[in-house]
């Protein structure tokens, strides 16, 4: 019976070293299916950004009076003491702010309203409807705000005469309307790639739990506001996360509308002041505004995706 146990005991071991050395990845496997994802990783993203924190805290010196030479040196934090003191900066948080808290809720709530619609059985030719929802996305930026200047344009839209016809008199591209006219332009870009996330989340729900709560005497808007709502909270906080971060990076529309619109200056976002600067040579102080909206978006993000996960008990 011992002879039996330990020749037992050798063939599990035996079998498990073979396992181990035979049977387990190895190391030249995991980098293969590493490698391809990493390497561009580190060159395109975590070089670039260690090289815009390198270049922001430098400075560039001149020598010999007027017509000396200039050389970059380490300058600390003098960069960053100087785009906290840009009163052009904080009007850009300050507009890309309101932007935000009015743009982000209304953007998120209609797609929210239309991935419940699109879940909803009451609803026909759901994936027309649902193709027709997320074409806007694959249209790019740059196009979509040509499109809309278009639109917005007092010369060429049909739009601005439709109005005027009926005795309106409308200014898209004004100072108070531009901001909400490039609003619009990202509400219509994004609208349907956030609705798509909450579709998809409403999908994986077992329909168990619809039957569960028909059973129980609730309606079609009760299991829309009181079971798929809560349960999908986690698309909802993710989709709005997404956007906070979208929102602090809008460059393209107001790029765009800034060609037919006088009411929009270069520094207009956080994101064209940071291109406005490196334009003018100044790349130290452009890397150093760069690196703050980085600070803030992340600041931001994060602190929004805690606070909401805490109350929603995730």
């Amino acid at each position: 019976m011992t002879d039996i146990a330990a020749r037992a005991t050798r063939v599990v071991a035996a079998g498990g070293r073979r396992r181990h050395n035979g049977g387990g990845p190895r190391a030249g496997t995991i980098v293969a299916f590493v490698t391809p994802f990493f390497l561009p990783f580190v060159l395109f993203y975590l070089v670039p950004v260690a090289y815009a924190m390198w270049q922001s805290f430098r400075v560039v010196r001149r020598t010999g009076g007027q017509y000396g030479t200039s050389y970059t040196t380490f300058g600390g934090f003098h960069q960053y003491a100087q785009v906290l003191q840009n009163t052009e900066f904080w009007s850009s948080i300050g507009r890309i702010g309101l932007f935000g808290i009015v743009q982000v809720p209304v953007m998120l709530f209609v797609a929210l309203i239309m991935a419940l619609l699109l879940d909803s059985p009451l609803l026909k030719l759901k994936s027309f409807f649902r193709i027709t929802a997320f074409m806007p996305y694959a249209v790019p930026g740059v196009i979509a705000a040509i499109m809309w200047s278009y639109l917005y344009s007092p010369q060429l839209s049909p739009v601005v005469d439709l109005l005027k016809g009926i005795g309106l008199q409308p200014d898209f591209l004004g100072p108070g309307a531009v901001l909400w006219s490039a609003a619009n332009v990202s509400t219509w870009l994004w609208t349907g790639y956030n609705m798509l996330i909450m579709f998809s989340a409403l999908q994986s729900i077992p329909q168990e739990l619809y039957e569960a709560a028909k059973l129980d005497g609730a309606g079609n808007w009760a299991i829309a506001w009181k079971i798929k709502v809560p349960i999908i909270a986690p698309s909802i906080i993710l989709t709005t996360v997404f956007s906070i971060i979208g929102t602090l990076q809008l460059y393209a529309e107001p790029a765009v509308l800034r060609q037919i619109s006088s009411n929009i200056s270069s520094t207009f976002t956080p994101n064209m002041l940071a291109y406005a600067v490196a334009s003018g040579n100044n790349y130290q102080q452009a890397a150093a505004i760069s690196v703050v909206i980085a600070v803030i978006t992340f600041v931001l993000s994060f602190g929004f995706m805690r606070l909401t996960s805490k109350r929603a008990g995730l």
